[in-house]
């Protein structure tokens, strides 16, 4: 029964009131709430200052400069390869003194750069040169034959081909910036029969 009494007496007791902070109290938590939102504010808005700055200074003349040295190293060895596949044309067909025929397979075969416009009408050239060894010195001299083009008789013993005046420029004209001028590609193989059969009497234009 005591126990009984305590329970009523504890629920009849009344709630005590809760506790309010002075308003003193409250203005400063009011100005402190303030205070922090403020730095953050202030300090989000320099972090993307500072993101901007590093991003135009650092981040993107990286990634041009990558973009710029990909693309002049694949052009770079395209063009080597355009050479070489020259070379080996003009080392398998018959010779001609104007080497029109070297000159229209390499026209109608450019590789797919994204300069190829310089070497199908621009300023980019092929040269095509024959040579022959001198037998009693060894060195190589300018080819030259009179017995008719396409000739069993006249087959010489070197040919060079040559890409001269080819400037990269298709990144750096985004940019309004000149071109860069790259030196002279040359490939130089030993004539394979040059597609002439001497028994037939024919050769390969």
């Amino acid at each position: 029964m005591p126990r009984v009494r305590a329970v009523v007496a504890q629920a009849l007791k009344p709630a005590e009131p809760a506790l309010v902070p002075a308003p003193g109290r409250q203005d400063q938590s009011r100005r402190c709430r303030h205070k922090c939102l403020r730095h953050m504010r202030d300090q989000s808005g320099q972090t993307v200052v500072e993101w901007a700055l590093i991003y135009v200074g650092v981040i993107m003349p990286l990634m041009m400069a990558l973009i710029f040295t990909a693309e002049l190293l694949w052009v770079w060895h395209s063009v080597v390869e355009f050479t070489r596949e020259g070379a080996r044309y003009a080392a398998t067909h018959c010779w001609q003194a104007s080497a029109d025929n070297v000159l229209s397979y390499m026209r109608s075969h450019i590789p797919g750069t994204i300069d190829m416009d310089q070497f199908r009408d621009g300023p980019a050239e092929i040269l095509v040169q024959y040579f022959s060894r001198n037998a009693d010195t060894g060195t190589l001299e300018e080819f030259a034959c009179d017995q008719g083009e396409c000739s069993t008789l006249c087959i010489p013993d070197v040919v060079t081909v040559q890409v001269t005046n080819y400037t990269f420029r298709r990144f750096l004209s985004f940019l309004g910036l000149p071109g860069v001028s790259l030196p002279d590609f040359r490939t130089t193989l030993p004539i394979e029969s040059a597609g002439c059969d001497a028994e037939q009497g024919t050769c390969l234009p």
